[in-house]
């Protein structure tokens, strides 16, 4: 198998060469998979999610500019990709289950408007999160993962998902505490 430098991948990718998607899914398939499947836990979803990512990079290569290395730019697309799927199951109320995340007894249709009401707050506190952040905060608290497996699997220390983590409280505490206040009153 022939490894191209990033260089050489990104510049068949923009001169949209033939098989130039397909050098780049060789080379970069299974680190995708390992990447998505870290944050997943499920291989034939990571399988699917690493695909859509060489999909998507394919689609919009005329309109991206890869200013970092092809290989960090796909692994965070990767990671995007698995926490826009994590975002898309977990975070919608559908259920009893979901709704519980933000321990509200539900005990009238009143009481079940205010909770979707504070999540749906809670929800948009989240978006605004700093990518790196939100990805840190989204796999403690809906992946239950452990700080240690978060460093290990986004490759930085567990001083820094500590930090993430307590920066993502004070932002979510700031959003949510409005709502609070008014429901005290």
């Amino acid at each position: 198998m022939n490894n191209y430098t990033d260089t050489e991948l990104v510049e068949f990718l923009n001169q949209s060469q033939d098989g130039a998607i397909e050098k780049i899914f060789k080379q970069y398939y299974s680190y995708i998979c390992s990447a998505v499947y870290r944050i997943i836990g499920d291989t034939t979803l990571a399988e699917d999610l690493a695909q859509d990512v060489f999909y998507e990079l394919w689609r919009k290569r005329e309109k991206i500019e890869i200013n970092s290395s092809l290989k960090a730019y796909l692994k965070r697309a990767a990671i995007n990709k698995a926490l826009n799927y994590i975002r898309s199951k977990k975070m919608k109320f559908d259920n009893d289950d979901e709704i519980a995340l933000v321990n509200i007894p539900v005990s009238s249709s009143e009481n079940s408007f205010e909770a979707v009401e504070l999540q749906d707050i809670i929800n948009a506190a989240i978006e605004t999160l700093p990518t790196k952040c939100r990805i840190v905060f989204m796999m403690s608290r809906f992946e239950e993962l452990s700080y240690k497996e978060i460093a290990a699997s986004l490759e930085i220390s567990v001083k820094t998902v500590e930090n993430q983590i307590s920066k993502a409280l004070k932002i979510l505490k700031i959003a949510v505490n409005p709502y609070l206040e008014k429901e005290i009153k």
